[in-house]
């Protein structure tokens, strides 16, 4: 007779938890919000998620510089825009669901990068 105890489900997220990671990513004013918020309030999902817009903001500052760059650049802009514009989608769509699941390609380069930003 097998007398180890069945594994315990994790919790889902409160509420709050997944305030601070959805809010984080609708524009820089949400960021802003989500940022005081987490300030008040620290957890580990919106600080993963605050993570990931932060390298995201990061990336989206820096994406004109392919513009300069001639028929490569051209071409390349609009393929990066709209990758860019599909792993924002996903990030927030595992914000929505608290899972702490990183954007496709770019989402474990920002943990790294940033992993000593926005301690929970």
């Amino acid at each position: 007779m097998d007398t180890t105890p069945p594994p315990t489900p994790i919790a889902a997220p409160a509420n709050e938890d997944r305030t601070i990671a959805i809010v984080s990513y609708l524009t820089l004013l949400g960021f802003i919000v989500a940022l005081v918020l987490h300030s008040n309030k620290k957890t580990q999902l919106g600080a993963y998620h605050l993570r990931q817009m932060l390298g995201f903001f990061i990336t989206g500052l820096c994406m004109p510089i392919l513009m300069f760059i001639p028929i490569l650049g051209w071409i390349a802009f609009p393929i990066v825009g709209i990758c860019l514009f599909v792993f924002w989608i996903m990030g927030l769509i595992a914000a929505i669901n608290g899972q702490m699941k990183p954007m496709p390609v770019v989402g474990p380069l920002y943990q790294k990068w940033f992993a000593n930003t926005f301690q929970a």
